[in-house]
């Protein structure tokens, strides 16, 4: 440990930042009417002609393109060198880099924990009042992601040090168009309707759900997804963010509610393909395939944003199979239009008028939309050109981001390692295995309080 904190400190210290080579614009200013260029000409108003911005962030590889691709054009306008690096261990090396005293100017994390330990440790500088009340009004669910922005600093005091940019939705649920059209299903608007219709296709003789929770020594992940999904349907915001942080016991019954709507899916032989035998031993990453079989082994599959990665080859999203808004309870319409997800957020490690500008940069629609017109990036900013968008997959998700009244990261991510990588995993395996939910929850509770 000592020899990665004196490597990284020696590399940070010489400003060892991936410089990038001369990159053309990916999009001509002023060409492309999806994009808001009146952006582009008020970023060419800040000089930084002779500054240096340092970057640090997860992306790497095809995502790191991406990236650079929108950082191009804050260097074209402004004249700024801005390096841009990462690490295959990137939580531990901004941990270094701040420590040793030289972090970059930005760092963009995504994780709420993490970002949380800089602040109380002072090492984030406070983005201000009038940049979370900017967020507040031009975000879907704003107030929810001034919260997700807001961390304790070092005295304790509550400040709002991180600015969310690029998210991902989890509250979806995926179908196979052709198979609801033959079969004359529609898409629900509601919990109660699509309980009903889960109902529906056992009648028809059909398995209304593909469900797996394997994933190697993760396995019972994606139970998580399910069952902070349903927290968000059940009960008000304020509920998830108690039971999240244990203020509420695990074993509150307001959580073994949630365990038994997803109990009562999960392990119901005619709800499931495969039977609940195969739920734990299904691959996470092989359970959607069944949508796609002749004739479909399930009509339905509750999985984030990502999971076309593992559709069959040449499934073509919107045609083949597309997905809808994991409904809420007509019966409870106060709860609103929560939606469960993740995402990154930037914060200013080392204040600089280059990092301040880039924060303000972040404020454009411009920047939202350069990465949204090629692949992997929705925003809950409500001024984007929703048009951008590269496909109609990712400007129905950007949608369901902006209508939301209520974003909430995910739990499970929020929870310490031990719970929410740990023994929430493990719970949900159990719970489909057949135990209850009420001792699930309590020795979900036993580990919590083991750690405490």
């Amino acid at each position: 440990m000592k020899t990665k904190l004196t490597v990284g400190a020696a590399l940070a210290a010489i400003g060892l930042y991936a410089v990038p080579a001369q990159a053309e614009l990916k999009f001509a200013p002023g060409e492309d009417s999806r994009f808001t260029w009146s952006d582009f000409e008020e970023l060419e108003k800040v000089d930084l002609n002779g500054e240096t911005l340092t970057v640090f962030g997860p992306w790497r590889g095809a995502d790191e393109d991406l990236i650079q691709s929108v950082l191009e054009y804050f260097r074209e306008a402004t004249g700024a060198t801005v390096n841009y690096s990462s690490s295959e261990n990137y939580e531990q090396q901004i941990v270094i880099d701040t420590q040793a005293g030289s972090p970059p100017n930005v760092a963009i994390l995504p994780q709420p924990g993490l970002i949380q330990d800089l602040a109380s440790k002072g090492l984030l500088t406070p983005l201000g009042e009038e940049n979370a009340q900017w967020v507040a009004q031009n975000y879907g669910a704003g107030e929810s992601w001034v919260d997700l922005g807001t961390y304790r600093d070092k005295d304790g005091n509550e400040q709002f040090f991180a600015f969310p940019y690029k998210a991902d939705v989890k509250s979806l649920v995926w179908y196979s168009p052709d198979n609801f059209e033959e079969a004359g299903y529609e898409v629900p608007a509601t919990m109660e309707e699509l309980l009903a219709l889960q109902d529906q296709i056992v009648e028809d003789g059909g398995t209304p759900w593909c469900i797996g929770l394997g994933s190697g020594g993760a396995t019972g992940w994606p139970a998580t997804d399910w069952v902070e999904d349903i927290m968000l349907r059940l009960h008000e915001p304020s509920v998830y963010d108690q039971w999240t942080t244990n203020e509420m016991p695990f074993d509150d019954p307001k959580v073994v509610e949630a365990l038994q709507v997803f109990a009562d899916i999960a392990t119901n032989d005619a709800y499931v393909s495969g039977g609940a035998a195969a739920v734990a031993a299904t691959d996470f990453r092989d359970s959607p395939k069944g949508l796609f079989d002749i004739p479909p082994k399930c009509y339905l599959h509750h999985q984030a944003s990502f999971i076309p990665s593992f559709f069959p080859e040449g499934t073509e999203l919107g045609v083949d199979a597309d997905f809808f808004y994991f409904p809420t309870y007509e019966s409870k319409p106060d709860l609103g239009k929560p939606v469960l997800g993740a995402g990154t957020l930037a914060m200013i490690t080392k204040d600089s008028k280059g990092a301040r500008a880039f924060i303000d940069f972040l404020k454009m629609p411009l920047a939202h939309e350069l990465w949204m017109a090629q692949s992997g990036f929705v925003t809950p900013f409500k001024s984007v050109n929703i048009e951008a968008y590269a496909n109609d997959a990712l400007k129905k998700q950007g949608e369901i981001l902006a209508e939301a009244t209520t974003f909430r990261f995910d739990g499970s991510d929020l929870m310490p390692g031990k719970i929410g990588a740990g023994s929430f995993w493990t719970g949900m395996v159990d719970l489909v295995g057949g135990k209850s939910a009420e001792d699930v929850a309590k020795e979900v509770q036993s580990s919590w309080d083991a750690i405490k």
